[in-house]
């Protein structure tokens, strides 16, 4: 498949709209237009669903962009590979991770000049992108051991459950019973602990009001003084620091110790945050 029409579609999936790609990419619409059909006479299959005014991606379009998202990323790392030019280092990291490890460090590097792409996404998905050669490090919460790669703890943390200061109902600490009784909206951390220690102190059968794939997005759900939710303290230490949330302490179970790790190629580890 032609990567240029590759990029297209990509880029494409990111913006909905045929003439503002067309904009972003300096070509002109028509052009856009022929590389999606293109591709989809190429695959066999119809990518999008598009009328006058929106366009969206069918279920094929959806599985069809990881893949191409991987093609992609291939020829570049390929380039970087024989080219001996400057290049950007791709560094993996969980949406906590980046927040609590990650993201000062990083600026810090590219102010200094170093060029970075990141990638936001969960510990398996990114481990499996180290695998295949499409990340150069990756900041997860699962040990990684494999020929070539060095595989460091950056973080030893707490999930810690938190709310809106002012609308904290339990200042001296919560019971695992009254866990039932208060709304809490909780992450998909990909981290098969995390969910051990929610059914363990949750009753079998409990529904949480709010279940969203992004650490990151439950800092809305406290923002917005909605209830209560557990994250790593790391992740948001500044507001705790600062008052906004309260840190409320458990009476008769135990906070969960997590571990972040830093996987990276042996000869990448003085290049990186």
């Amino acid at each position: 498949m032609d990567i240029e029409n590759l990029k297209t579609y990509i880029a494409l999936c990111d913006i909905m709209n045929f003439s503002r790609t067309a904009e972003e990419l300096f070509i002109s619409q028509s052009t856009v237009s022929n590389r999606i059909r293109d591709l989809e006479e190429e695959a066999g299959v119809k990518l999008l669903e598009r009328d006058r005014h929106t366009v969206s991606m069918t279920e094929e379009g959806r599985t069809f962009l990881e893949y191409a998202k991987r093609i992609v990323d291939m020829e570049d790392a390929c380039k970087r590979a024989v080219s001996g030019k400057e290049f950007r280092i791709r560094v993996g990291a969980t949406n906590a991770l980046y927040e609590s490890v990650l993201k000062d460090k990083l600026l810090e590097k590219v102010a200094q000049g170093g060029m970075f792409s990141v990638t936001l996404g969960h510990s398996a998905g990114l481990l499996d992108m180290i695998g295949q050669g499409l990340l150069d490090a990756a900041y997860v919460y699962q040990p990684y051991r494999k020929a070539g790669y060095v595989c460091e703890e950056c973080l030893e943390d707490e999930l810690v459950l938190l709310c809106r200061a002012d609308i904290n109902a339990f200042p001296d600490g919560i019971s695992n019973k009254d866990l039932e009784t208060i709304p809490c909206a909780v992450c998909n951390f990909a981290l098969q602990d995390i969910g051990v220690y929610l059914r363990e102190i949750y009753p079998q059968g409990y529904i949480f009001p709010l279940e969203i794939d992004n650490s990151s997005k439950v800092k809305d759900y406290l923002d917005a003084g909605l209830g209560y939710s557990f994250l790593p303290r790391q992740m948001v230490i500044k507001e705790i620091q600062s008052g906004r949330y309260a840190e409320i302490p458990p009476k008769d179970f135990s906070r969960l110790k997590i571990h972040g790790y830093r996987v990276c190629r042996a000869d990448m580890t003085s290049l990186l945050p």
